[in-house]
């Protein structure tokens, strides 16, 4: 079952952003089945961990920049709940690195479908409603 089950609440109506949200939550979700099946070594997580952050990273540069551009009113609180999550993948990634996560799986389950669940119906819907895409 995935983490992260893709919504039509999640629809900000503009393609390609919509496209990119479900690659980021397919990343995710991938994630997540190898670790309830744990069968990744401890390397390949960390790889796995560090292209999801590659990729939110790079799509949410991409967002901040079309803020920036059309001079987005909200620009500051997305961009804060940007660099929460990116903080928290940063804190899962030293987690897993150290041995310190024991419940991996649940810490994934709490901050990220979350996070996602919320950023995507709210930040995001209103960002692209108020720039017509």
């Amino acid at each position: 079952m995935p983490l992260i089950e893709w919504k039509d609440e999640f629809n900000t109506g503009n393609p390609s952003i919509d496209q990119e949200h479900r690659e980021l939550i397919g990343l995710i979700n991938d994630l997540h089945e190898i670790l309830r099946k744990n069968v990744s070594t401890s390397d390949e997580t960390a790889d796995f961990l560090g292209e999801i952050y590659s990729q939110i990273s790079a799509h949410f540069a991409l967002e901040e920049q079309l803020m920036r551009e059309e001079k987005y009113e909200d620009y500051t609180g997305h961009k804060t709940d940007h660099d929460r999550l990116l903080d928290d993948l940063r804190d899962i990634m030293d987690g897993h690195h150290t041995g310190s996560f024991e419940s991996m799986e649940q810490d994934l389950s709490n901050q990220l479908e979350q996070w996602f669940s919320v950023h995507f119906s709210t930040f995001d819907i209103k960002l692209h409603n108020q720039l017509g895409h």
